[in-house]
């Protein structure tokens, strides 16, 4: 009988490790930064990991906590407005989507990310929230995972990135939707989706502490 192969980590870019780098040094100085849930990030690429939006910092400190892969994030148009945003967003590999508009090309970039085997990273509410209630999410992030066909990673996170005090981000196990792709593209099952994602999201904020950092 064969072992069964596992997958090997992402070979890690220049620019990516530089900010991996960067997030680790402030989330263990200035801004506090405790992971739990840890064991659910080993789950083999590709998947979408989902998560709520409290500070700028989210795609940086949400995506460190996933040590295999580089966690492409889609990401307002907005932060690519002068030639130094746009490099640096697309060294990082941020995904450029116009929150105002229907912007199919974001929708297929993401798909394209998921079929070449890589994490896509997506906040579902498009902007960032103080509440943790999730209640106006965006069907975007639905219709992507249903067209994606691929698991979902949720992250809870507890309070915004503060000068010297703790911000607590909770991994959960994946979330399947396999029975939801089933039923068809619709705005009938994306809501359904949104609605597993929250609860998948809101489940976590009772998670406990692994003492992974």
């Amino acid at each position: 009988m064969s072992e069964e192969k596992v997958p090997a980590p992402e070979k890690r870019t220049f620019w990516f490790t530089m900010a991996r780098g960067l997030t680790w040094f402030l989330g263990h100085t200035f801004f506090p930064v405790r992971y739990t849930g840890r064991e659910y990030t080993g789950l083999d690429a590709p998947f979408i990991l989902v998560s709520n939006h409290k500070h700028w910092l989210d795609p940086l400190v949400v995506g460190n906590g996933i040590k295999r892969y580089e966690v492409r994030f889609l990401g307002k148009k907005e932060l690519v407005k002068t030639k130094v945003g746009a490099w640096l967003m697309e060294k990082l590999h941020m995904i450029v989507v116009d929150r105002h508009n229907s912007d199919l090309k974001a929708m297929r970039d993401c798909v394209n990310v998921i079929r070449q085997g890589h994490v896509l990273g997506i906040f579902p509410e498009g902007t960032r929230c103080k509440e943790t209630t999730l209640e106006h999410m965006e069907n975007g992030c639905a219709f992507i995972a249903l067209r994606a066909k691929v698991p979902l990673l949720p992250v809870l996170i507890d309070k915004p990135c503060k000068l010297f005090r703790l911000t607590k981000v909770t991994y959960g196990p994946a979330v399947d939707i396999s029975d939801l792709v089933a039923e068809g593209i619709s705005n009938e099952t994306a809501e359904k989706l949104n609605e597993r994602i929250r609860t998948a999201i809101l489940s976590l904020a009772d998670g406990g502490d692994d003492g992974k950092k």
